[in-house]
């Protein structure tokens, strides 16, 4: 009889949880609550945001340690399993490439036709020139390339830390996440920085819209990597991975040369290319 319950195949079926619902009901009440919030619609907003958040972290970290025993004490996560795992993370990447191409082309479908004759009013608005007239934007090789150099540092660090673990250093693999995830902070804090000396701002023109979307939302894959990397930096501790099964680190590395390979795009694009002629003394000193 005991039998009859024995899996007699490489494939997972996910056991019944509650994390999609409770994901869903907390992301739903993160969003209504940050809108409700910025719109000042009731005095209850912030409350409504903050248990929004409470509920997804709560349910990142439950959601995590399930499909952390799945791995590592069910054994759930089989060759064929990996397989699907990996065209998972494939699909997910390519959709968020489509999420920061939305971001370019409303960029480039303003800056590269400023004058444009079936919208009269951007030669209005623009002075018929990107970046607008009045905009001072950043020096690109101040700030935005000293952020540059970081990240793509991180990107070979992070991948000393999956050469080390495919070699059985475990030594090696702590110090590699140790130092991608310092480079990641960094990052962040030299962008928040960038952002506190900015000259123009998100509301009242298209430049600071499409600047701080595109830039904005980087930051926030950025801090998410950084949180993945954490968290793989707590399982090596923990003695995770093997140089044979490691998809939770491998997915996080994967992640995080898709953050580098976008901001390279976003550097070139946004803050060289974008960036008209520098006025000494203008944003990003």
């Amino acid at each position: 009889m005991a039998d009859a319950h024995a899996k007699h195949h490489d494939y997972h079926l996910v056991d019944p949880s509650a994390w999609p619902i409770i994901g869903s009901v907390a992301a739903f009440l993160l969003a209504v609550g940050l809108i409700s919030w910025m719109h000042k619609l009731y005095a209850a907003a912030p409350l409504v945001f903050a248990a929004g958040a409470l509920g997804v972290l709560y349910t990142m970290i439950g959601w995590w340690r399930d499909v952390i025993n799945e791995a590592e004490r069910k054994g759930d996560h089989t060759r064929v399993v990996q397989i699907s795992h990996r065209y998972g993370m494939i699909l997910f990447i390519a959709s968020e490439v489509m999420f920061f191409v939305a971001w370019f082309w409303a960029y480039f479908s303003t800056a590269l036709f400023p004058a444009d004759l079936h919208h009269i009013a951007r030669t209005e608005l623009f002075g018929g020139v990107w970046p607008p007239k009045g905009i001072e934007t950043f020096d690109p090789w101040h700030l935005p390339l000293l952020n540059t150099l970081i990240l793509l540092t991180s990107g070979t660090t992070v991948t000393w830390a999956h050469h080390a673990l495919l070699h059985d250093d475990r030594e090696g693999l702590k110090w590699g996440l140790i130092c991608t995830i310092a480079l990641g902070l960094t990052f962040t804090a030299v962008q928040a920085y960038e952002y506190s000396h900015a000259a123009f701002h998100y509301s009242g023109h298209i430049y600071g819209a499409t600047f701080f979307m595109a830039t904005g939302f980087h930051g926030a894959h950025v801090i998410i990597g950084s949180v993945f990397l954490i968290v793989c930096l707590a399982r090596a501790y923990a003695g995770h991975f093997t140089p044979k099964h490691h998809l939770g680190f491998e997915f996080a590395a994967w992640y995080w040369h898709f953050v580098d390979v976008v901001w390279l795009f976003l550097f070139a694009c946004i803050y060289v290319w974008g960036s008209g002629p520098h006025v000494p003394g203008a944003g990003g000193h």
